[in-house]
């Protein structure tokens, strides 16, 4: 297995042929010397009784699952007890803020790459987990140091990556052969899409799902050769507004020529269960490869996963971490939430739950396992992380605590445009406006 290197990342890791090591109990150490991935046996290692509180944000799928696996560690650890907290996205980090003002954070709590991450980092709110490194109690031995690095700020070790992800294009493969186009590839453009979205809107309402800008403008600035932020996180990290301007001009055109659905239509179909890919009402969308499975499972029909266009023959993709667990300072019990991590992320069964809904498994011998039980759309999103392996690039670390912010200030212009409140132009200046102010307090 490589180290520290992109390049072969995931095609070379899991292809590993160890024994999956599992977490806790008197076996916390490395891995053994199995040819086989095995399940851990956490066992119980201590008398005290040890109250835990875990915290995630998720669809109720992943809410479901998640407690199917804590109920398997408290069997193998029947001396911990844990209390489950979980909300959707944006309650979450809500409810993560002020707990953080009251010093009661949970002991292992889901954290975000980017902003949240740094926020938290640079506030002394999140424990190092080196030590549980070093002492064994977590396991790192089946993850790539290029993965776990993702979790490593101001040479720290923050947070335990769950799963690996990309932001690319999820279709109806059917949809597309109806309407006589071809289907999404390296190299395909935004005006390829747009032609494709034009083609199905005539058997379809819609054609494309308008994409969000804030997550689409950071890999379109990457295939222009520029960044969203620079390289120490205190401006814009490109100069030439057209990039974002000729970005906000496409999806007005979307909705103004009827390909897309307005932002009115949008909010009512906000959930997993109605979105219109899932309704056949639209071809295609943006969004996260780990998205694929749900989105064909609620669709009730097999749903595809291709690359984001690009117009310069760049990709600008990149792997990012699904999501984090950390151990906040606060806890009282960080020995026990590193075993639990360590359950987590190492436990063959619990992988079996959990499969690939927070992104790809970060350790490759849950990777090679669950690639030949997982179903089709799934087994999709392992392609695509190694996809992105192959023709993506590092993702940029350099996001500022007031990105979110950054970000935010993005999309209200985004509306602004859509709503034709301001043209494209005005937009993209509004937005270096906004940004630089954010950016330089």
């Amino acid at each position: 297995m490589f180290k520290k290197r992109w390049g072969i990342a995931l095609v070379s890791v899991m292809t590993t042929a160890a024994m999956l090591t599992g977490c806790g109990g008197a076996n916390t150490g490395g891995a053994g010397s199995s040819a086989e991935p095995q399940s851990s046996n956490s066992g119980k290692d201590s008398n005290q009784e040890v109250k835990l509180s875990v915290s995630w944000w998720g669809s109720q799928a992943r809410h479901d699952d998640t407690l199917k696996v804590i109920s398997m560690y408290k069997e193998q650890n029947s001396h911990v007890t844990i209390e489950p907290e979980f909300s959707g996205f944006a309650g979450y980090w809500e409810k993560m803020a002020a707990q953080a003002a009251g010093n009661n954070l949970p002991d292992v709590m889901n954290q975000n790459f980017g902003d949240y991450l740094t926020q938290y980092t640079e506030r002394g709110l999140l424990a190092d987990l080196t030590p549980f490194i070093e002492s064994g109690l977590i396991d790192v031995s089946h993850i790539d140091d290029a993965v776990l690095d993702l979790g490593r700020l101001d040479g720290k070790l923050v947070g335990i990556p769950l799963g690996l992800n990309g932001y690319g294009t999820i279709y109806d493969a059917e949809m597309f052969k109806n309407a006589g186009v071809p289907e999404p590839e390296l190299g395909w453009t935004w005006a390829d899409a747009t032609e494709a979205a034009r083609k199905m809107k005539q058997n379809t309402p819609y054609g494309v799902h308008n994409m969000e800008i804030h997550n689409v403008a950071e890999i379109v600035l990457r295939q222009h050769g520029a960044r969203i932020f620079n390289q120490d996180g205190t401006a814009l990290g490109y100069e030439d507004d057209s990039i974002i301007e000729n970005l906000l001009a496409l999806k007005l055109n979307w909705i103004k020529e009827g390909l897309a659905p307005t932002l009115d239509v949008n909010m009512q179909h906000d959930t997993p269960e109605n979105k219109l890919i899932v309704l056949g009402k639209l071809g295609m969308e943006f969004g996260w490869s780990s998205g694929i499975a749900g989105t064909s499972e609620s669709a009730k029909r097999p749903l595809k996963l291709g690359p984001l266009p690009s117009d310069t023959g760049e990709y600008g993709g990149f792997l990012r971490p699904g999501m984090f667990f950390s151990i906040p300072e606060s806890s009282k019990n960080k020995e026990e939430a590193a075993k639990f991590i360590n359950y987590f992320v190492n436990d063959l069964e619990a992988g079996k739950v959990l499969r690939a809904d927070r992104g790809v498994p970060v350790n490759s011998q849950i990777q090679e396992a669950l690639k030949s039980e997982v179903d089709d759309a799934t087994l999709q999103a392992f392609e695509y992380v190694e996809f992105l392996t192959k023709h993506g690039g590092p993702i940029d670390k350099n996001h500022p605590k007031s990105a979110t912010e950054v970000m935010n200030a993005l999309k209200e212009i985004d509306e602004q445009v859509l709503y034709e409140r301001m043209t494209p132009a005005e937009g993209a200046k509004e937005f270096r406006k906004k940004a630089e102010q954010i950016l330089s307090r």
